[in-house]
């Protein structure tokens, strides 16, 4: 009998350890930091992805938006980040086309400097609900963008016509080269006009579009001299740079430059050698391209990481001369 419940006891022992093993589970395998690093950057695909900025400008025959486009490389490197610089030549279709080819991309952000402020609505629909953050800059595009970063316009446009009445003593004729239908254009003549107001003697006879062009604005400028004899025409005022040296060329080839002189804006490299010949082209009202493209990548990046942003930033302009050149830091 005794070693009949020995028998039992040593049987009921090894029925319990063989359940122990039956019912034992394997710990968990832990993962090296390496490993965890590599599943986590695998569960969230935008942390691996390359940031592409891709920009669209008007036109890089024009030196503002070339200068835009390096300080756009500048802005991307700090971030890591890739850039691709188009050029619109001042066409709405090809912009169009330039942004749709963004969004085909599926670039992180587009920074857009538009041809034509209503115009590129429909396109920057488009790149909204591909869920492409979308910033204006140097003009104010319709459509929806998340943000517009440009130069006071207004205020350019301001200070170069005041400049303009008071070198006239408030009275003469004058001869304005307008540009494209964008924002930054309309808001410059629109600062122009205001100063014109406290100067009821003087008059415009001629307003031509340059389109924003040496070239256009020179064959423009000619027109408008074979218009107005000799003695018809004291100042000018150009809605950029470029118009105003095209106007400047125009006068010299007509012997008539010593007769007038012309204002402009943006505060380029090509004006400040042309205002340091001290010669018919007077004055510009200077803008920042590469502290405004630098805004605007910052402000879309603001916006990749879901912070709020202001939707409009304004950056003032300040008035270079003949006289004060020579203290101006430029581009």
């Amino acid at each position: 009998m005794k070693n009949l419940k020995i028998l039992l006891l040593l049987v009921v022992a090894f029925a319990l350890t063989a359940c122990g093993k039956a019912v034992e589970t394997k710990p968990e395998a832990t993962q090296t930091p390496a490993t965890a690093a590599s599943t986590a950057k695998a569960a969230d695909p935008a942390q691996s992805k390359k940031i592409v900025i891709g920009l669209t400008v008007q036109n890089l025959s024009n030196p503002f938006f070339v200068a835009m486009s390096k300080g756009a490389a500048e802005a991307a490197k700090k971030h890591g980040a890739e850039v691709i610089t188009v050029s619109a030549e001042d066409n709405l279709a090809t912009q169009t086309a330039q942004i749709e080819d963004f969004i085909t991309k599926k670039v992180s952000m587009i920074i857009l400097s538009s041809v034509d402020t209503k115009g590129i609505a429909a396109a920057v629909g488009q790149a909204k609900a591909a869920g492409i953050p979308i910033i204006s800059v140097d003009t104010i595009s319709e459509g929806g963008v998340n943000a517009s970063v440009t130069s006071d316009n207004v205020q350019a446009g301001r200070i170069a016509g005041e400049y303009l009445v008071k070198r006239l003593n408030g009275k003469g004729n004058i001869a304005i080269l307008d540009g494209p239908p964008v924002s930054a254009v309309t808001d410059r003549i629109a600062g122009f006009n205001e100063a014109l107001k406290a100067a009821p003697g003087i008059k415009v006879v001629a307003n031509q579009n340059g389109n924003g062009n040496r070239e256009t604005s020179l064959a423009k400028m000619e027109t408008i001299l074979q218009a107005n004899g000799k003695g018809q025409i004291d100042a000018v005022f150009a809605i950029n740079d470029p118009s105003g040296i095209g106007a400047k060329i125009a006068a010299e080839q007509a012997g008539r430059d010593k007769e007038m002189f012309i204002v402009g804006v943006d505060g380029s490299p090509d004006a400040v050698t042309t205002l340091k010949e001290n010669k018919s082209y007077v004055g510009s009202s200077a803008q920042n391209p590469f502290n405004m493209i630098t805004i605007a990548v910052e402000t879309a990046f603001k916006i990749l990481k879901g912070e709020k942003v202001e939707e409009l930033i304004k950056l003032p302009t300040d008035f270079i001369t003949t006289e004060n050149v020579k203290d101006y830091k430029g581009w």
